[in-house]
């Protein structure tokens, strides 16, 4: 009985000092945050929307909604027989299924670190329609060379998250997971 009270309050102190301690052991993917239901998450959610996985992941990576705000989401879903060079226009209650779904998860939205990193890294006015040319996204990249991503046929742009981030689909973009075809891991 008396080592019950002995653990609740260890476990408050632990739970109360786990910022200081995460930051002392460079919590950098926000380990003790996840092990304690932090806030923020690390990297963006993954998507679990298998309509959206159907239309969009067809064609190319399906991004998640995470990496663009709302508002670059709702004029994105608004030109689909525009997207990009391409005609991608679903029927009406599929666009409005699928406009809902990354409305209501974009990064403005989320809790996730790396969206409110893309958030933070846009001016209030900034509407981007790819994720590749938001401000925190550019600055990622800024240390890979051409010769690494456009000229290399396995990667082409830094569009292609699956040819380098190999846990892309499950919204983890940490280093540690980066492999670039023909360069191996990628160590900063």
């Amino acid at each position: 009985m008396k080592s019950k009270p002995l653990f609740i309050s260890t476990l408050f102190l632990f739970v109360t000092l786990q910022g200081v301690t995460g930051a002392a052991l460079g919590d950098n993917d926000g380990y003790f945050n996840r092990l304690f239901g932090g806030a923020n998450p690390p990297g963006v959610a993954p998507v679990k929307n298998p309509q959206y996985l159907e239309e969009c992941g067809s064609c190319h990576f399906p991004y998640q909604p995470g990496l663009l705000p709302a508002r670059s989401w709702t004029k994105l879903m608004a030109d689909l027989e525009n997207h990009f060079g391409e005609n991608a226009e679903v029927a009406t209650d599929d666009l409005n299924s699928l406009s809902s779904y990354l409305e209501k998860n974009a990064a403005d939205h989320a809790n996730y670190k790396r969206s409110k990193k893309v958030m933070r890294s846009l001016n209030p006015s900034d509407t981007p329609l790819r994720a590749t040319k938001t401000p925190y996204l550019i600055s990622k990249h800024d240390e890979l060379s051409r010769k690494m991503v456009t000229d290399n046929s396995k990667v082409g742009s830094i569009s292609n998250c699956e040819a380098c981030h190999t846990r892309a689909n499950t919204g983890s973009f940490s280093e540690s997971d980066i492999n670039i075809p023909g360069y191996g891991r990628w160590e900063d």
